[in-house]
């Protein structure tokens, strides 16, 4: 419990992209429109490459077929929804961020998986109900205003027997772990932030985006509110990152 206690501490309490409310979507635009440029780079340093590792096991935990509908939330720079355009998916990748598809669209021009990259709100999906066997979201939900209606856009729009699944930064379980881990995103993390994006605050924003973030435990709870079944919790570096896996009934 001391180590808790510890943990909580290290827990900022304030960052100027994170603003809870209707305002945050600006706010979280503003921050992705600054680290677009420099994303993939800061992705791979401050994982240590792992990130990529990361997603290979979402792709493996969604088992894309050919021919598959697959829809990439929060889609970034694309790194997913390439990943399941090379399994023979049909991909939607979608984001709000325009800077960030613009990245993900030049990359786009010399891979040979065709992805439809489209703008677009995670909140207010425009698809049909029933729409899509895979639906994914790698470090996004946590970024919306209302992730539990994130979750709820994903549920509707995948069809019956479809695969849900979150990658995103977790909460571990063991003090200890959870006391080093916050420690790194908030001394280490903000430090690539200011080298490659001139500001500190846009990757402190990290550790303030957890803090209220429910988490894989939470996401877990909300999978099944909403009637997922088949629900399951993959734990990576003992829990720092977790895959939430659940199908729609």
């Amino acid at each position: 419990m001391r180590f808790e206690t510890a943990a909580d501490k290290i827990l900022p309490v304030a960052n100027k992209f994170y603003v809870p409310g209707q305002d945050r979507a600006s706010k979280v635009h503003d921050l992705f429109a600054q680290v677009a440029p420099r994303y993939d780079l800061i992705n791979d340093l401050q994982s240590f490459w792992l990130h990529r590792w990361w997603k290979r096991k979402l792709i493996s935990m969604a088992d894309p077929k050919p021919g598959e509908r697959a829809l990439d939330l929060c889609c970034g720079t694309g790194d997913v929804a390439f990943a399941l355009a090379a399994k023979g998916a049909q991909v939607v990748g979608l984001d709000f961020s325009e800077p960030m598809l613009e990245v993900a669209r030049k990359r786009s021009e010399s891979n040979p998986f065709p992805v439809d990259f489209v703008q677009g709100d995670a909140e207010a999906l425009a698809f049909d109900d029933n729409s899509f066997e895979i639906v994914t979201v790698s470090y996004g939900l946590r970024n919306l205003t209302d992730a539990k209606t994130g979750l709820a856009e994903m549920f509707r729009v995948a069809k019956p027997g479809g695969r849900l699944l979150v990658l995103d930064f977790g909460k571990p379980d063991n003090p200890l772990w959870r006391a080093l881990y916050f420690s790194y995103l908030r001394y280490v993390v903000p430090v690539f932030g200011r080298l490659f994006c001139g500001d500190s605050q846009t990757h402190s924003y990290i550790l303030v985006s957890l803090r209220n973030y429910p988490a894989q435990k939470g996401i877990a709870a909300a999978m099944q509110n909403i009637g997922c079944s088949d629900i399951r919790v993959q734990n990576l570096m003992g829990g720092m990152m977790s895959i939430n896996y659940g199908r729609k009934k």
